[in-house]
């Protein structure tokens, strides 16, 4: 059982939830996360720079330990909505239900509006964003290859996993730029749904491609084109 927090504890967690508070409101109210220093942060939380010091080096390291701890949270709660199978999915589309633990992962974006939104958002931190998306990228690789057909995987297979980790991410960002009208589970429902939607399904017109079969065709495509570059 873990032991209780001390009064300091407490008192450090409340320092740093108030710097990053700060960190937040000082993005969110127009600075670029570029020019906030640490006078502006330690100003706006109503502590010292003896304070800020405590805790971290410099604006940086402030910015990558709370990054860090966001991204930790994130990495868990991705790992959970990952581990579910596509006759899972399958069966939560059927009864218009979102894929387990994307509730709770919204949720939790939800709760950290402010300072996530604040990182996403113009003024903030572009590499969070590549944080974001490589950290989901690696959580979800090895389960998309689970029972997949060997020949796409390579080039075709990288490149599907790019388009919709990114895809996912820029939903995440769009929900974000509109104020996160949606409710977690509304947002959950339409991102379960939406890496299956073909652009002919939104016009009555699906197309069907036999995917195994195009990664074969591109693959073999790919290594003639390239046998025929290095002969010239």
């Amino acid at each position: 059982m873990p032991a209780p927090a001390t009064k300091q504890d407490r008192r450090s967690l409340r320092s740093q939830q108030l710097l990053r508070g700060a960190l937040a409101a000082e993005i969110n109210g127009g600075e670029d996360l570029s020019q906030v220093t640490v006078a502006a942060i330690t100003d706006r939380a109503g502590l010292t720079r003896r304070t800020f010091y405590t805790h971290y080096k410099d604006i940086p390291d402030f910015v990558e330990q709370t990054e860090q701890g966001l991204l930790t949270d994130i990495r868990a709660l991705i790992r959970s909505v990952s581990a579910t199978s596509l006759a899972e999915l399958y069966t939560n589309i059927d009864d218009l239900e979102p894929a387990p633990g994307s509730v709770e992962l919204l949720t939790y974006l939800k709760e950290h509006q402010e300072l996530i939104g604040a990182l996403l958002g113009p003024g903030g931190d572009p590499a969070f964003i590549k944080k974001l998306t490589d950290l989901a990228r690696s959580e979800i690789a090895g389960r998309m290859k689970t029972g997949i057909f060997p020949g796409v995987l390579g080039t075709f297979f990288d490149y599907y996993l790019s388009y919709v980790v990114s895809a996912e991410v820029g939903v995440v960002q769009r929900w974000f730029e509109t104020g996160l009208a949606e409710s977690p589970e509304t947002m959950a429902r339409v991102m379960t749904v939406i890496a299956f939607v073909r652009p002919g399904d939104l016009y009555g017109m699906p197309i069907d491609i036999n995917v195994p079969a195009y990664g074969m065709k591109l693959m073999g495509l790919n290594i003639a084109n390239n046998k025929g570059g290095s002969d010239d």
